[in-house]
């Protein structure tokens, strides 16, 4: 990594087998795991924790501070796990107060141009198209798409597996396994191409897909439709994970097929 148009700091900790392009500047308290690529004109600033194998373009800025005016310099940090792709200007906020850090999961990849803003969680094996924003404190689960250019509310959740299309708002939370779409962000149906590349049965597709049209195609509130669900569904970990997740909701759960606008 003896790289003489960089700058990096001296207590940076980056792996020996690491690759720093050019014009680079890596500030102190950052940590760099092997066989990590820094491409040129990459800034990488104090918090941050980026594992190996990863692979950052030129432009990106990562953990810089939050653009948030209650951030008062806490010592917070950007977490960033093992075979990250980030690609061309990308930008990653740290934490505040609230949960101190900001996280992205294991084999991510992060197209140009997005933004992650601070105390975002995002799980492994996310992909997120170009110019998709995360504005702060949203939690993202695991295997979640987000086509071009979406924007999440802030506090919202996306749940696992679940697929949203491009150019959406994401006001509401959106529950696991599901496509979104619409204005206003709307249920479309189960993201059953992503659950089948993922090696869901058959089966168990079409049980996600019995409890989603309860709750969405039934017209049922929420409370009752997991009454239902609960009272006439065998327990499985996808049931119980739905309906924990709308139980869990603090922003509301986004409209059914039917109730769209």
């Amino acid at each position: 990594m003896n790289q003489p148009l960089a700058y990096v700091h001296p207590q940076a900790k980056i792996a020996r087998n690491a690759v720093i392009e050019p014009f680079t500047t890596i500030h102190n308290n950052v940590t760099i795991g092997s066989g990590t690529w820094i491409g040129s004109n990459v800034t990488i600033m104090e918090g941050a924790r980026i594992g190996k194998n990863c692979r950052i373009f030129p432009g990106a800025v990562i953990s810089a501070i939050p653009q948030d005016l209650k951030f008062d310099d806490e010592e917070t940090t950007v977490e960033i796990g093992d075979n990250v792709t980030i690609r061309e200007c990308v930008t990653i906020n740290r934490g505040t107060s609230d949960r101190m850090k900001t996280v992205i999961g294991d084999n991510c990849l992060i197209m140009a141009y997005c933004h992650i803003a601070h105390d975002c969680f995002v799980g492994e094996n996310c992909i997120f198209s170009n110019n998709s924003t995360l504005a702060g404190h949203v939690t993202i689960g695991d295997n979640v798409v987000l086509a071009g250019m979406v924007a999440v509310h802030q506090f919202a959740s996306v749940g696992k597996h679940a697929f949203v299309t491009g150019g959406s708002l994401v006001r509401k939370d959106v529950p696991p396994y599901v496509k979104a779409a619409r204005e206003p962000l709307s249920y479309v149906g189960i993201n059953s191409v992503g659950l089948r590349r993922r090696g869901y049965t058959t089966e168990k597709i079409r049980e996600i897909q019995n409890i989603y049209r309860i709750l969405f195609q039934k017209n049922y509130n929420y409370t009752q439709a997991i009454d239902i669900i609960e009272a006439e569904m065998e327990a499985t970990p996808e049931r119980d994970e739905i309906i924990q997740f709308i139980k869990d909701s603090h922003r509301g759960i986004m409209k059914g097929y039917f109730n769209a606008s």
